[in-house]
């Protein structure tokens, strides 16, 4: 929607919301767009389109027929049902404003761009000791979410390009079932319409802006569980207990499967596909050797060793050079007209609600530039009852500094959120729970309301990311959650620094810290700062002593809080590899199909595609030990080709795993 029908909208909104009701005849009287239309037919469509999208809005557009005559059509905003949309606490929205802010709203489109300035329209106002405290969440956001979303609320199929495990890219014909997130990704799960079959789909492997196709046609299964879909992926009918022994505060994923101690050196897990327990022992290897089943410990020393094999000498770059560089996916969304009125109306009733704001700080609210509100704020002075005359237009004003809005009464209200949007919430929350601590239950309420608002807004809502009990929901990482569980002590304590005096010894802590390049811990004071969430994993930024600086810590390899007194000092190396800090300059990696994944999850910034199938990333400076365990947990899938140092490194670590299970 261009700039003048934004201000048309807002016209239309102002003039019918000025007053208790406007019939038909007058408010296209008065509308100029309406009044100058080439046709009655053209000022019909053009309004239908508008009513539409006030409905988006959630805006309680009502139309009425006069009783007396019934070719008199009426319109008004309800305002009895415009209270009507979340009733939160402070805490609830200081939570809920939190998640919003999870979403890199530039590339996720509508819903993330519209749920912020929604929430601010509430006319709350944030706790601001929370809101420092609530950790800082970031979920991966995809311009190809909107529409998917949006497709599962309405039940249609869509349709788009995507580039598989295989690599060549190809048209699906998809009725989505569940969009949700898991261990950090976006999946989508549902019917494939080409292959008559249920299909998961990872979002960020779409490389087409979903197009929207007819009514989905296959009923929905009664439990859309996205873990269940992607453990089915692994399996095997070969299942047993393994056994492993593990050096203390190490192989931290096996100690949360198998319930251990965090000094226990005996694990024995939960039965498992074999294929499944194989990926988690070679993720931890370096710290850990699989005892039993001694048919599955026969099987590593065989991969480990041709791990190691392919590893010796130098790689061969030549192939890289051979292959075709992958051009980007051109998935662009511009903010809609439906966007921009949701931040008008919310900078109007923000600003109404507190009679005068900063602008810097209205910007920040908004997560807009100053430019940008500027320019909103001048769009807002050109708008108002266009059925009085100018002096009930709204009054803005923003000199010196200073944001006043008068005479936009229309404006100052709630708006609904959508189940595309409350589900853009859901997820934020979902990656904000792991680390949340003490505000675990505020979270929960928050999402409870949420859920409710949802069940509310469409016959088919869409299934939000939550935890474990929401079976239609998309799950959150079940890792993370075993992680803060078994780190509650951690968070309690974390959360009470958080909160303490940046002057007090109460703000400071002792820590245990198991690092992933090193054997050992290390014993640090620390004072944190905040929490950050990626929806996978929970970091802790904190002032080290020990460090003479700023440091982030995984939160989750924060594994004991320390008496005060306790001496610091670094880890006791003892035997292992040192793995420290980033590889030096660029990586090449070769990846075969079942281990596309590594180069997503490390951000490659260029792919090429071999004529023989395979797929070469190149990365900036990964962090060497996350690598080295990615390389050997892809059991072959994945090859480093340079720099040979790193592939040195891979070989003995390697070779080492590998001698270690093929002792009897």
């Amino acid at each position: 929607m261009a700039a003048k029908g934004v201000e048309r909208l807002l016209n239309v909104i102002m003039t019918i919301g000025s007053r208790r009701r406007i019939d038909r005849a007058k408010l296209f009287a008065v509308i100029p767009d309406y009044a100058n239309a080439t046709s009655e037919q053209a000022a019909e469509r053009m309004f239908e389109r508008d009513k539409a999208a006030i409905l988006e809005l959630g805006l309680p557009l009502v139309t009425e027929r006069d009783v007396l005559d019934e070719n008199t059509v009426f319109y008004r905003i309800d305002a009895a049902q415009s209270g009507a949309v979340l009733d939160l606490t402070t805490e609830e929205y200081t939570v809920l404003l939190a998640a919003s802010r999870a979403w890199d709203d530039a590339a996720a489109g509508g819903a993330a761009r519209r749920v912020r300035s929604k929430l601010l329209s509430l006319g709350h106002d944030a706790d601001p000791d929370l809101l420092r405290r609530t950790p800082r969440g970031a979920v991966e956001s995809l311009p190809v979410l909107s529409p998917l979303l949006e497709a599962v609320t309405a039940a249609r199929s869509v349709r788009f390009t995507y580039r598989g495990t295989h690599g060549a890219p190809a048209e699906r014909h998809v009725e989505p079932w569940v969009v949700g997130v898991h261990e950090g990704h976006w999946y989508v799960h549902g019917w494939d319409r080409d292959r008559s079959a249920p299909r998961l789909f990872r979002a960020s492997r779409i490389e087409s802006f979903p197009a929207e196709g007819p009514p989905s046609v296959q009923e929905r299964p009664e439990q859309t569980d996205l873990a269940s879909v992607l453990e089915a992926m692994h399996h095997s009918d070969d299942h047993a207990r393994a056994v492993v022994v593990a050096a203390p505060f190490k192989a931290l994923a096996l100690r949360d499967r198998a319930g251990a101690s965090l000094d226990a050196e005996r694990l024995e897990l939960p039965p498992l596909p074999r294929p499944a327990a194989r990926r988690l022992v070679l993720a931890d290897v370096r710290w850990g050797e699989l005892l039993e089943p001694v048919p599955w410990r026969a099987e590593l020393a065989e991969v480990l060793t041709a791990v190691a094999d392919a590893h010796e000498g130098e790689g061969d770059t030549a192939a890289v050079d051979a292959a075709a560089v992958r051009p980007e996916p051109r998935i662009r969304t511009t903010p809609t007209g439906t966007d921009t009125l949701s931040r008008l109306i919310s900078e109007a009733a923000y600003v109404m609600d507190r009679g005068e704001v900063d602008l810097a700080e209205l910007s920040a609210a908004l997560g807009v530039s100053t430019k940008q509100l500027i320019t909103d704020l001048q769009v807002l002075f050109v708008c108002g009852d266009m059925g009085t005359g100018w002096e009930d237009l709204i009054e803005a004003e923003w000199e010196h500094g200073t944001v006043r809005v008068r005479n936009a009464e229309p404006l100052r209200r709630a708006l609904r959120l959508s189940a595309v949007e409350i589900t853009a919430l859901l997820a934020g929350l979902a990656a904000l729970e792991p680390s949340a601590g003490e505000a675990e239950s505020i979270v929960a309420s928050a999402r409870g309301k949420l859920l409710a608002g949802a069940g509310g807004s469409s016959d088919q809502p869409v299934e939000p990311p939550t935890r474990a009990e929401l079976a239609e929901a998309a799950s959150v990482d079940e890792m993370a959650s075993r992680t803060a569980d078994r780190a509650e002590s951690v968070l309690t304590a974390v959360h009470r620094a958080l909160r303490a005096e940046t002057d007090d010894d109460a703000s400071r802590l002792m820590i245990r810290y198991s690092s992933i390049d090193r054997p050992g811990t290390s014993i640090r004071r620390i004072r944190p700062l905040r929490i950050d969430t990626d929806g996978t994993r929970s970091y802790l930024l904190a002032e080290c002593e020990l460090a003479q600086g700023k440091r982030r810590f995984r939160l989750d390899r924060v594994v004991e809080i320390l008496p005060a007194d306790t001496p610091q000092g670094r880890a006791d190396l003892g035997e292992g590899p040192v793995l420290d800090g980033l590889a030096d300059g660029e990586v090449w990696l070769r990846l075969d199909p079942p281990g596309r994944w590594v180069g997503e999850s490390f951000g490659a910034v260029e792919l090429r595609d071999g004529a023989d199938g395979a797929a070469f990333a190149r990365l900036d400076r990964p962090v060497r030990a996350a690598l080295v365990d990615a390389v050997l947990e892809s059991a072959g899938a994945v090859e480093v080709l340079a720099p040979r140092e790193l592939r040195d490194t891979i070989v003995t670590v390697a070779r080492a795993a590998g001698a270690r299970h093929s002792q009897p």
